[in-house]
């Protein structure tokens, strides 16, 4: 069986040149979202898995759920999606359509990891000089771990540029033994 990104790829790219077309990226982002969240209900999922159930019931299911929230563009894509039986990569869907949605905005997001919580104004200080050594806006996430003892740990894309207390101890630690 194929690797879910693999199957959720040609989704997610027909979705943004549709959103694209239209001007609408940050309407789909939020329809995504939306899917994303009811694939993501453990009853939804239990019917998406139920052989029982046709796929024009499963996409009636969603349809349902999300009534009034969805364009007549995105009940289709919801009914594409279920008779080719993808709605459990609705999630993975929306990863890749948000890659290609920075990707056009020239957005890229960082995971901020710190040892201790960081007020508004160092978060948007490091945003800031984020953005002057990527050249790109900078959407952060920062989150804290106090096993990191000190410092910060920041992963942009494959990126990572780890100025923990605790890297630092390992990197003098492996010096130490050589």
């Amino acid at each position: 069986m194929a690797e879910p990104s693999t199957i959720a790829r040609p989704y997610a790219e027909a979705a943004f040149r549709l959103a694209d077309a239209k001007g609408a990226l940050a309407d789909w982002s939020a329809t995504l979202a939306n899917l994303s969240a009811v694939a993501a209900d453990a009853r939804v999922r239990a019917a998406i898995g139920d052989p029982n159930f046709s796929a024009a019931k499963i996409a009636g299911l969603f349809l349902a759920i999300l009534s009034g929230k969805l364009t007549g563009e995105s009940e289709n894509f919801v009914r594409v999606l279920a008779e080719n039986g993808r709605l459990d990569v609705l999630a993975e869907i929306r990863t890749q359509y948000e890659v290609l949605k920075n990707e056009r905005e020239g957005v890229v997001e960082a995971e901020v990891t710190t040892a201790f919580e960081m007020e508004a104004a160092q978060v948007a200080d490091l945003v800031a000089r984020l953005e002057k050594k990527t050249g790109r806006k900078v959407r952060a996430r920062v989150s804290v771990d106090k096993s990191l003892i000190g410092g910060v740990k920041i992963v942009i894309g494959d990126k990572v540029i780890d100025g923990s207390a605790r890297a630092q101890l390992a990197a003098l630690e492996t010096a130490l033994k050589a």
